[in-house]
């Protein structure tokens, strides 16, 4: 799908066909790539967090208000934003697990929570001086061709893929998202590990409001609004399921640049920013109808046939 699209929008401008402007894409999709990662295992685990688009917000104003213009303090705002993002995600985690309450509620009431104290601590205005240096780190271009921040977003992507695919913990996520009681049986704490995983996407949610705050330079109330939506989108579009259980992070990397060269091509078309909007709704409406289509269809299937496997090659 990607090189289809990347080969449609090359017709419209010859710019999707160089290298430079291809990881500057990779650089624009960062904040929410990283946010991606972290909803990606959560929906894994059979979750989902609605709360990282505010989350992005709060962090990347908390960041810029306490660097205050001075280059000794980054080490101090940044362990702060990320510290404040992974109690949020704490936070998620212990309401879902203990008190078994729908995610999506859950993580909903929370994003409302969160723009709130956004909006209470900015004053409702851009606050806080990035300090010097920060932003031309992160947009520093390596080789002169590949920035620091895509660099590091998919140097996170690589590692969060190897942990999702190599690691006990990793296909704890995949075990608890197809069979809650199978994990139940083998011994998993899914209590423990529900928490775990919504603060590392709260911890991810925050550094991804860092990546913003990278990007462009400067904070708002509610920069990060929409970012929710457009991490849904990447993750099922790269193959995750609201049911849990299946996807990965390699996927939602795939889904992710597919979404941005979507939203790239509306731009060179000369289209606002609420097609973007309508862009990212639409792939998650028909992602979802794709994916209840073909899993009802085998289940019929299933049900029609119920030994037609392991009946074939049958004497």
């Amino acid at each position: 799908m990607l090189v289809a699209l990347l080969g449609v929008a090359a017709l419209f401008s010859d710019a999707f066909l160089q290298p430079s402007y291809l990881f500057n894409m990779v650089r624009q999709a960062a904040p929410v790539g990283v946010a991606a990662i972290g909803v990606t295992l959560v929906m894994v685990m059979g979750g989902v967090d609605l709360s990282v688009g505010a989350v992005i917000s709060l962090a990347a104003v908390v960041a810029a208000v306490l660097m205050d213009g001075q280059a000794g303090n980054i080490g101090y705002a940044l362990a702060a934003t990320l510290t404040i993002g992974a109690a949020i995600g704490f936070a998620n985690g212990v309401l879902i697990a203990w008190n078994r309450g729908s995610p999506f509620i859950l993580t909903l009431g929370t994003a409302v929570a969160v723009y709130g104290l956004t909006q209470i601590y900015s004053g409702g205005t851009a606050r806080g001086i990035v300090a010097p240096g920060f932003r031309e780190f992160f947009n520093e271009r390596i080789g002169g061709l590949v920035p620091v921040l895509a660099l590091l977003f998919l140097a996170a992507a690589t590692i969060a893929a190897l942990v999702q695919r190599t690691t006990r913990f990793g296909r704890s996520l995949y075990l608890v998202g197809s069979n809650p009681r199978a994990a139940r049986l083998a011994g998993l704490r899914a209590a423990r590990l529900t928490v775990t995983t919504y603060t590392l996407s709260g911890l991810l949610a925050a550094l991804g409001g860092i990546a913003l705050l990278a990007r462009s330079g400067v904070s708002s109330t509610f920069a990060g609004r929409g970012f929710e939506f457009d991490a849904l989108a990447a993750v099922v579009l790269g193959g995750t399921t609201f049911e849990g259980g299946r996807g990965g992070v390699g996927g939602t990397v795939a889904g992710l640049l597919v979404l941005f060269v979507a939203f790239n091509l509306v731009n060179i078309l000369g289209l606002n920013y609420n097609v973007q909007r309508l862009v990212a709704g639409v792939i998650i409406i028909v992602a979802s109808a794709a994916y209840t289509y073909l899993t009802s269809r085998r289940l019929t299937e299933s049900r029609l046939w119920p030994s037609h496997h392991t009946s074939e090659g049958a004497p």
